[in-house]
């Protein structure tokens, strides 16, 4: 198959999905056209100069940092339909109107490129209706993409195809969208809501249903359908209310008036409660008020019974809690089993998730895989339906199921297919295997996609009994310690992989990373570091100080700090290329440890700073001293005698301030990636870009830098800066640990009582970010914020 080249995308329509596709993909770096309608009154782009305005005041960002909306190409109809002739892909992303979507369709088709890809942007429109309003010549190249909102942050799009789509155009099509735009693909069919939609808002719905007959509180309901359910932290009610009554509504009546055959039609009707509140006009979180409503600091929820909004109280009961930390097989038979009402309410849910979703399987997806990867992406579930069934006994839950039909429990008296209970799936034991997953229409366990673009995703996300080896469990190992793994997969790229919680840094791990590049240096190309999950580092292992601290102070610390100042230096000038792959969280220590290597590749999500001043501790892994370095560096590239301080001020700020970056392109802004560094969409192919990164600074002829001294900022440049911190502290804006702390930074990245201008080695910065740091541990201001934090887990100011 040969690559889809995408020179520019247009999307058409600058409503609230369109615009934030648009952020996305200039996210991504791709080039994007967003047109609407021509204003009325005033220049003809007012409506899309608005929604590109509106984008930079959006929580959550859509954007990377807000500067990037002025890249978006701003057009409309009437003045601009040929600029569509540059696109090859267009994304039609308007209203969810069939009429106005055919209409805007015969206005663009002449203007069309001959080869572009045509992708309607739909909730749950028939793709294939749409695709009748087209020129034939068109209809080959055209297909569904559903992205979910919101687009930057939710890793699912569904693609559908219409019986014309030509197959190498879904092919190019998630291609694309799997390593440009850093998505989850999954392929759904022309089916009313396609996959997650469907099944999702059948469970909302049920959700409801089940709520109101067990007479649960909402603020109950979100407490049991989160986290404690392996679920989105939102629940059932808040995610409503995110994602808007009225949306929600839209996508029921969809469900209204395409599926009056399906046995479970009755359970679409809209319940009573959410009509009430969108009568009123509370739609969510964008009105003010939904099922929740914020008074002040109070958050409220709203009362079945009266209508009325009252004050959250209520909880999981705690018996129904441990239910929940049970194996999967355990944990359904005692919420089955349970006279608990909340227990009771549960498993109704699950077993209400496990009959839908098999019902409906062959209709909506290809396979059980699709429709657990729609759920996990899409709905923000640890496990799809098909896992959580197969994990806890398929045989005994399907027993389960078919009974509570039969007793008429269940939403719908449709009986479970026949391939539940008999051929191979029952004889696998689950529709998940290392062949692959059931398909009921082809009769057969499918294989994932074989298309090439998934050749770059080393350890990609797998469903429970796929037989999948995880990432930890694969490659030739070389070193272990208790917090590390050193292995490789090819022999000639080392990876080192750090596997404790939350990859803090313990004195095993700078053993380990030191062990590490002395094997690289000593038999392989490079050196990669690279863990499977959403941290790269969040920091320093404070707990595992405290035992000694409490023996020996911050004298017992000090050598243990000095052994990771020493390992990050052994990192930037060892004899091999190092490559920080980094993704998630890279916060204190992890962002030291990045800076100090070679090179970084970040997923576009990765949060980055050095945050120590929240437990009242400054960075000492290396972290000033490369601010000051890095501020010499660039006020000397442009000028030998320019004022360092120029250079050196915002990086002093974001460590002062513990500011960290919120997307891989805000970090760079931050100085803590680097032009060279490579951002990569999705966090799948970290490692496989990572790799390659290595491999290509190895046999470039690779060196480390030269190991130089360089000018300091100076003392007259710390005068300056603690004369800003003296009239932020006496206006109210700082504490005085706050002053002295950043005072302490100060000093490091100026390089102390010096002469502006003279020379200063990275170990001469390191002993004295060591020596403050240390001095910040003996001051029980900064030990009232480590206890806090590790007690609470939130930042104490004092």
């Amino acid at each position: 198959m040969n690559r889809f080249h995408v020179r520019k995308v247009a999307v058409l329509g600058a409503g609230v999905m369109g615009a934030q596709i648009a952020a996305h993909l200039v996210n991504v770096n791709v080039p994007v056209v967003l047109f609407d309608l021509p204003a009325k009154e005033g220049p003809k782009n007012g409506v899309v100069t608005k929604a590109v305005d509106g984008l930079k005041k959006l929580k959550p960002a859509p954007l990377g940092v807000p500067e990037d909306a002025a890249r978006i190409v701003q057009a409309n109809y009437e003045e601009h339909l040929h600029l569509l002739a540059e696109c090859d892909l267009v994304i039609e992303a308007i209203a969810e109107r069939m009429d106005w979507k055919l209409a805007l369709y015969e206005k663009i088709a002449g203007s069309l490129a001959p080869h572009a890809i045509v992708a309607s942007n739909t909730s749950g429109l028939s793709i294939t209706k749409l695709a009748e309003a087209l020129p034939e010549s068109i209809r080959p190249r055209f297909c569904g993409i559903h992205f979910f909102n919101p687009p930057r942050y939710m890793y699912l799009v569904e693609l559908i195809a219409t019986p014309a789509t030509q197959p190498e155009v879904l092919d190019q099509l998630e291609a694309f969208v799997t390593t440009a735009v850093g998505k989850g693909v999954v392929r759904a069919k022309d089916t009313p809501n396609f996959i997650a939609n469907r099944v999702g808002i059948a469970g909302m719905l049920a959700t409801i249903h089940e709520a109101e007959k067990f007479g649960l509180s909402v603020e109950v309901v979100d407490d049991l359908t989160g986290k404690k359910l392996g679920r989105a932290s939102s629940g059932t009610f808040r995610t409503a209310d995110v994602v808007g009554l009225d949306t929600m509504a839209h996508v029921i009546k969809t469900l209204q008036d395409n599926l009056a055959e399906d046995p479970f039609y009755p359970s679409y009707a809209t319940p009573p409660v959410l009509k009430a509140l969108i009568d009123k006009g509370a739609l969510g979180q964008k009105s003010g008020a939904g099922f929740y409503r914020k008074d002040g600091k109070t958050i409220l929820r709203l009362d079945f019974a009266s209508g009325e909004y009252v004050p959250s109280t209520g909880k999981a009961d705690e018996i129904v809690a441990r239910m929940l930390k049970k194996a999967p097989a355990d944990r359904l038979k005692l919420l089955r089993e349970s006279s608990n009402a909340q227990a009771q309410f549960l498993w109704a849910i699950l077993r209400d998730a496990f009959h839908y979703a098999a019902v409906h399987l062959e209709a909506i997806a290809d396979n059980a895989r699709d429709v657990d990867f729609a759920m996990r992406w899409g709905f923000g579930m640890q496990q799809g339906p098909f896992e959580l069934w197969q994990a806890a006994g398929w045989k005994q839950v399907a027993e389960w199921v078919k009974a509570d039909i039969e007793a008429g429990k269940a939403l719908s008296s449709a009986p479970l297919p026949a391939w539940v209970f008999e051929g191979p799936v029952a004889e696998a034991g689950g529709v998940h295997t290392a062949a692959g997953s059931w398909s009921p229409s082809r009769q057969a366990f499918v294989p994932r996609s074989a298309l090439a673009v998934y050749g770059r995703q080393h350890f990609p996300e797998n469903v429970l009994g796929s037989g999948a080896k995880a990432a930890l469990e694969s490659g030739t190992e070389v070193f272990r310690n208790e917090d590390v793994r050193v292995w490789t997969l090819d022999g000639e790229v080392l990876i080192l992989s750090i596997t404790c919680k939350l990859h803090l840094i313990s004195q095993a791990v700078t053993e380990g990373l030191v062990k590490a590049i002395e094997l690289a240096e000593a038999g392989y190309k490079a050196l990669v570091i690279w863990s499977p999950d959403d941290v790269f580092s969040a920091g320093a292992n404070l707990e595992s100080m405290l035992p000694v601290f409490m023996k020996s102070g911050s004298k017992g610390i000090a050598p243990e700090v000095k052994k990771l100042q020493d390992a990050v230096l052994k990192m930037r000038y060892a004899q091999v290329p190092v490559v920080a792959a980094m993704r998630g969280l890279a916060l204190g220590g992890g962002c030291e440890l990045s800076v100090y290597a070679s090179r970084r590749v970040a997923a576009m999500e990765t949060y980055v700073g050095l945050v120590e001043v929240g437990v009242g501790l400054l960075p000492a892994g290396g972290g000033l001293t490369y601010i000051a370095r890095r501020a010499a560096q660039m006020a000397s590239a442009g000028n030998a005698n320019a004022d360092i301080l120029k250079f050196l001020t915002d990086g002093f700020t974001n460590a002062a301030m513990a500011k960290v970056g919120t997307s891989a392109i805000e970090s760079r802004k931050l100085g803590y990636l680097i032009d060279g560094d490579v951002i990569v969409p999705n966090k799948d192919e970290l490692l496989y870009v990572a790799t390659a990164q290595a491999k290509a600074m190895a046999d470039s002829g690779w060196r480390a830098p030269a190991k130089v001294a360089f000018p300091a900022a100076g003392r007259n440049a710390l005068a300056t800066i603690k004369g800003q911190l003296a009239n932020m502290r006496d206006g109210g804006f700082i504490s005085a640990h706050d002053f002295h702390i950043a005072t302490l930074i100060a000093e490091v990245c100026c390089g102390g009582d010096v002469d502006a201008g003279s020379l200063v080695t990275e170990e001469y910065l390191m002993t004295m970010e060591r020596e403050r740091f240390c001095s910040l541990l003996d001051n029980p201001k900064t030990q009232e914020r480590i206890m806090g934090m590790l007690q609470t887990g939130k930042p104490v100011r004092n």
